[in-house]
């Protein structure tokens, strides 16, 4: 019986062996998936402030873009209103002409012409000329925008 205890004893330190040895491999295989994660983590942490600066940047970038397509085409909009506002006016002022409808720069030739007049009238009659009303300033549309 001697002789049987010695190969079981082999047996069992074997045994034992590869016991401790998988525990340990158990053992560094967890230590190496936590340093496998915590590495993952950070590369993925790395990307991700990248990828947020990049977006931020093209965020901007594209801002920028359109901020200058919309003036551009507020401006063009403003040149071609203004363009339209004057082509309306010019038209109107000629049917106003063509009916005989006279314009406020005839108005106040007429009136200045009234003024001197009524001056010569006051002289020849000796009688003090009345006094002035201011005279009614209208203005147009374009003077209007142009005060504001």
């Amino acid at each position: 019986m001697a002789g049987k205890k010695k190969p079981m004893k082999g047996a069992v330190d074997s045994a034992q062996q590869l016991w401790t040895a998988g525990v340990g491999a158990i053992s560094k295989a967890q230590e190496e998936s936590n340093r496998v994660l915590e590495s993952l983590v950070k590369e993925g942490q790395d990307i991700q402030e990248r990828t947020v600066k990049f977006a931020d940047q093209k965020v901007v970038e594209v801002t920028g873009k359109v901020s200058k397509l919309a003036g551009s085409v507020s401006s063009k909009a403003t040149q071609h209103w203004d363009k339209l506002e004057q082509v309306f006016e010019e038209r109107v002022a000629r049917a106003l002409g063509r009916l005989g409808v006279p314009t406020n720069k005839d108005v106040q030739q007429l009136s200045e012409r009234i003024d001197q007049l009524s001056a010569a009238i006051a002289e020849l009659t000796g009688k003090k000329p009345e006094a002035k009303s201011a005279p009614v300033k209208r203005t147009t549309t374009r003077a209007k925008k142009s005060a504001e």
